[in-house]
């Protein structure tokens, strides 16, 4: 018997992305990198380059649910990681695999649009998401405009995690990439606490897949056992180094440098 302690497991469903850059490739890099096994299922197959996603193609709900009871059924899933689902018939399949296996976190990255602005999502998708995937969130982490999608009675980061919070979520981190700000503020919110604030260096490039990084680092970072706090924080920190360190490998976005932390000289 091998005296090494097991990798924790995550599931991961999120899309293929042709770059490399965000999606499923995203959460792979990102789990491997910080210690953890990434089990993945693939929830969309999409077109893309650097610049902009050009179409999305949803897989197979049943194929959905049969990959992930396989692997549920044969090992010792940790944490969710949750990222471009691809239709509401994945949606509902989620849902109903999350009510399943309740007791295991969950980390959701609401995938709505591009960098490049292609949309994934129409308001019954938002609608979805917030009826059927919010309620059994762990810790959310949308982006400034994706914040106000799925909380549209807000009109600020405050009320938006309240409503949040009203519809089921635990924990939300407004990731301020988007926000017209000196530094990059990330907000964590959690009931009846109060609210953390992450300053990071605001970097000079646009990236293609950072939102997918910090999800999945966020899901490898609890699925160690961090508390809810550590795992941002340490997540955060990977993100951000992950970013630092990153290429334009095209035409459009740089994309983040995953094994940042193995160089070698050749």
């Amino acid at each position: 018997m091998s005296s090494h302690a097991k990798k924790p497991v995550v599931l991961c469903f999120s899309g293929l992305d042709s770059t490399g850059g965000a999606g499923i490739q995203a959460d792979i890099e990102t789990l491997f990198s910080i210690g953890c096994h990434c089990a993945p299922v693939v929830t969309a197959l999409t077109v893309q380059n650097t610049q902009n996603v050009i179409s999305s193609s949803p897989c197979d709900p049943a194929l959905l649910i049969q990959q992930s009871r396989a692997v549920l059924e044969d090992m010792p899933v940790a944490a969710f990681k949750i990222g471009l689902l691809g239709s509401i018939e994945a949606i509902e399949v989620v849902h109903t695999l999350l009510q399943d296996y309740a007791s295991i976190p969950v980390i959701l990255d609401p995938v709505l649009s591009a960098g490049g602005g292609f949309d994934f999502s129409d308001q019954d998708y938002v609608e979805a998401l917030r009826n059927l995937l919010l309620p059994l969130t762990t810790i959310l982490t949308p982006n400034t405009v994706e914040a106000r999608k799925l909380a549209a009675n807000a009109d600020n980061p405050d009320a938006c995690a309240n409503e949040l919070f009203d519809l089921g979520v635990d924990h939300v981190l407004v990731t301020g990439t988007h926000a017209q700000t000196e530094a990059v503020e990330n907000r964590l919110f959690s009931p009846h606490q109060e609210i953390t604030q992450f300053n990071w260096p605001r970097l000079e490039h646009s990236y293609h897949g950072s939102g997918c990084t910090l999800a999945a680092a966020i899901a490898g970072y609890t699925a160690h056992g961090l508390s809810v706090r550590d795992a941002i924080q340490q997540a955060q920190r990977f993100t951000w180094e992950s970013l630092s360190h990153g290429q334009r490998a095209g035409f459009g976005q740089h994309l983040p440098d995953r094994s940042f932390w193995n160089k070698h000289s050749f």
